[in-house]
């Protein structure tokens, strides 16, 4: 864990940075002016050299943080791998908006649990993959060896089991119910992570939306709010060249099909691109 002015002046990289690359600056142009905005007293301006290096040499920056995991958590390495990785919708901007909030909560030194329900929304929000979110959140060095192990149940249980269950169960207000119950020993849950008014608002929003829970947390308990991620309105300039690349595409359909139409068929030989086409044997042929 570092120090409160290291995540303050992280906070300040990273809305930065997400405020001017819409400016048409390269990323590694806009690091290297946030490295002299930032305080030299901590350890952010070498943590930014190397993630200028990684990015001139292999394009991406998750390598770089992964190799700082002494200075950024795993749950921030693993955002900037998921909106670098272009199979996904979560772009740079939207994970800059979501280290950005998420350096300011650490700023603030919070409890566990207002962690978690942060991250966790954050994953819901942003459609991230929850099994590798929950590992790197598995990892942070916030949570003590008891929320470890009931992340690694979470990790295992989700999809299978709503989270509000599971917060319910972990709960001082599950625990005393089932003593009101008189049930044995063996039924109390062995470890209680979560306070009477967390598990009384989780029993009301079982089977329920996530959200709704994380919503209600936020309303009775001031629980940190997570930013809905902010679609990026795109220019008149860029909704024209995709119109005219869309044009394109439909006037080739069109001429396939035109062609198909004739005697002769479709010319395949076009689309071999300079290779030879390949020549049917005699087997083949027979």
């Amino acid at each position: 864990m570092l120090s409160v002015e290291e995540y303050v002046e992280q906070e300040y990289l990273f809305r930065t940075v997400a405020e001017r690359l819409g400016r048409s600056e390269s990323l590694q142009d806009i690091l290297k002016h946030v490295r002299e905005e930032v305080l030299a007293t901590t350890q952010l301006p070498m943590a930014i050299d190397f993630l200028r290096a990684e990015l001139n040499h292999l394009g991406v920056m998750a390598g770089a943080m992964r190799r700082l995991n002494h200075y950024f958590a795993p749950f921030q390495t693993f955002l900037v791998a998921s909106a670098e990785d272009d199979r996904g919708r979560f772009d740079l901007r939207m994970g800059l908006n979501a280290l950005r909030h998420e350096s300011a909560l650490r700023a603030t030194s919070p409890a566990p649990a207002s962690l978690f329900f942060f991250q966790f929304e954050t994953l819901c929000r942003c459609r991230l993959d929850y099994d590798r979110g929950l590992g790197a959140m598995q990892l942070d060095p916030r949570y003590d060896a008891a929320w470890r192990e009931w992340i690694g149940l979470v990790r295992r249980q989700v999809g299978l089991i709503d989270l509000a269950d599971l917060v319910y169960v972990a709960s001082e207000y599950y625990l005393e119910q089932q003593r009101k119950r008189q049930a044995p020993s063996s039924e109390l849950p062995t470890q209680v992570l979560f306070g009477v008014k967390e598990g009384r608002i989780a029993l009301a929003n079982r089977r329920k939306d996530p959200l709704l829970f994380f919503e209600a947390l936020q309303r009775q308990l001031g629980y940190p709010k997570v930013p809905k991620p902010e679609r990026r309105q795109e220019s008149p300039q860029e909704l024209l060249t995709k119109l005219a690349r869309r044009l394109d595409r439909i006037e080739a359909r069109i001429k396939l099909l035109e062609e198909e139409q004739r005697e002769s068929g479709i010319d395949l030989t076009k689309f071999y691109q300079g290779r030879t086409p390949p020549i049917a044997d005699d087997d083949d042929s027979v």
